[in-house]
């Protein structure tokens, strides 16, 4: 099964690790939604959940995500793109069209670092989002430099009014000389420049608490991926049928200063579709 993170990168093993958070509810059947309700206002949805339909259709995945409720956006580079094939402008006034909102984008830095920080501001992110380290190797030395050219990243994106943030997968929870990797980026970064999106199913795929880090970091992660994780499996699965307790992490969203979350699933029971249906219905029903 190829995930997100075989899409990005061959980061390195990781020891196999515990799902640690029981499942409290679990949602019931799900219908057609064509609107959302106001108690699921501001879901937000990544891109790379629909990656396939996106890539065929993006105008008309767009409009659909906005027929089920979703109303916020994360977007994924792919081989067309950082928006699937459409320009900064069009996806920009396509979302805005239908009451929806490009709130942040997953990029890498790389040659077209600055291109894509152009992109972003045209498109009207608040957040850029580097989905992968800018260089390899599970040292503690390659994520202090990595934290340093992140602290860079962050003050060339605040130039242009947009947040820098880093997204995690499990590999940065390896412990390499007594440092856990991941802290690394933490410690070294100034919470001004650099925004934590924590994955939350990848943390816990980690054998991580990302309550523990909530109490050690408060406020250091505005960004959200909910993801639910198979019971036996190192995938993804539909809210509620996994073992990531996402009703008890979203009530220390305030702690971990959470503004924005977005569904991920990588992997699905039938098809994209249905399970983003259904991963809005649980939020509705649920959270």
């Amino acid at each position: 099964m190829r995930t997100r993170r075989s899409f990005l990168k061959d980061a390195g093993g990781v020891g196999v690790a515990a799902l640690i958070f029981p499942t409290l509810l679990r949602a019931g059947n799900i219908g057609t939604m064509t609107a959302h309700s106001a108690k699921s206002k501001g879901v937000g949805i990544q891109l790379y959940s629909v990656r396939k339909e996106m890539l065929a259709d993006a105008a008309g995945t767009l409009k659909r995500l906005g027929q089920i409720g979703y109303q916020e956006i994360e977007s994924a580079q792919s081989e067309k793109g950082n928006y699937y094939g459409l320009a900064p402008k069009e996806i920009k006034k396509m979302l805005n069209d239908q009451g929806m909102r490009l709130r942040s984008g997953h990029t890498h830095i790389d040659k077209n670092w600055q291109k894509s920080i152009d992109d972003a501001a045209e498109a009207g992110q608040d957040y850029i989002i580097c989905s992968v380290l800018p260089s390899r190797g599970q040292t503690v030395e390659n994520y202090e430099e990595s934290a340093d050219l992140f602290s860079k990243a962050g003050e060339e994106c605040r130039k242009s009014g947009i947040r820098f943030g880093y997204h995690n997968h499990d590999s940065e929870f390896e412990t390499v000389n007594g440092r856990v990797l991941y802290d690394i980026l933490l410690d070294r970064t100034d919470p001004q420049l650099v925004h934590m999106e924590m994955d939350l199913g990848w943390v816990i795929a980690a054998g991580k608490d990302p309550l523990a880090y909530f109490d050690k970091y408060p406020g250091r992660f505005p960004l959200w991926h909910l993801k639910d994780m198979d019971k036996t499996e190192r995938r993804s699965t539909e809210f509620g049928k996994g073992n990531v307790d996402l009703l008890k992490l979203l009530k220390n969203a305030k702690k971990s200063g959470m503004k924005h979350y977005f569904v991920e699933q990588e992997e699905y029971t039938v098809n994209a579709w249905d399970s983003m249906e259904y991963d809005f219905k649980w939020l509705n029903d649920n959270a």
